[in-house]
């Protein structure tokens, strides 16, 4: 006799298909991916930036300090830009021929607004050389006048005392150099006949070099009080 015995090995069921849960009628269907996209972007766009160092040489922002808002001028507006546009103005003065002011008076201006390179190479060694030289050939050649202004500039700064060149950059310094430059405005529009005929083609240049140093002398007199 034989027996069989038979197993009953239980089978895996596949599993029941999901039904869609059933909207809730005060919840709002949920965006697709692209909108969750541009969201994100929108809210990374309305993020605040944060301030980044400046090169330089470019403009430095404006800083508060208490309850007013202190700004800083940029480097083409730096006191040392402007003082070498005074002492090219004051050259040009120097050979203009257009203008009827009393030229002795940019000598002491250009010493007193002549950027510190200038001023410490007139005092420095090769300074002093040149103006011997220049003094040499102005005793025993004759010199046009145009060229007598810039001797007697390297001569006065040369010899000038300290307590003297002490007064550059300071708010004295500043009064006297904007004195001697109202004045020079008042002689050079005056004698030419007016404003209108300042600007002539005569005598434009020199126009122009006069309101460049009264502009130079009142921007650098202002920081100053």
């Amino acid at each position: 006799m034989s027996i069989s015995l038979r197993l009953a090995l239980p089978t895996a069921r596949p599993a029941p298909p999901l039904r869609p849960r059933a909207r809730n009628a005060g919840c709002p269907p949920a965006p697709p991916a692209s909108a969750l996209r541009t969201d994100a972007l929108r809210g990374c766009a309305s993020l605040p930036l944060t301030q980044q160092p400046l090169c330089a040489g470019a403009a430095r922002p404006c800083r508060r300090r208490g309850s007013a808002a202190v700004c800083h001028a940029s480097a083409y507006l730096s006191p040392p830009t402007m003082q070498w546009v005074s002492a090219a103005a004051a050259a040009v003065l120097f050979l203009a021929k257009g203008t009827g002011i009393h030229k002795p008076f940019l000598v002491p201006l250009f010493a007193l607004q002549a950027p510190t390179s200038v001023i410490s190479w007139i005092k420095s060694e090769y300074g002093l050389w040149t103006a011997f030289l220049a003094l040499l050939v102005r005793l025993f050649f004759s010199v046009p006048g145009d060229l007598e202004l810039p001797l007697s500039t390297m001569l006065l700064v040369s010899v000038a005392p300290y307590q003297v060149m002490d007064l550059r950059g300071t708010q004295g310094g500043a009064i006297v150099s904007l004195a001697l430059t109202a004045y020079l405005a008042f002689q050079h529009f005056t004698r030419t006949g007016g404003i209108g005929k300042a600007f002539d083609q005569g005598s434009i240049i020199a126009t122009v070099a006069i309101i460049c140093i009264t502009v130079i002398n009142v921007i650098l007199l202002l920081p100053l009080f």
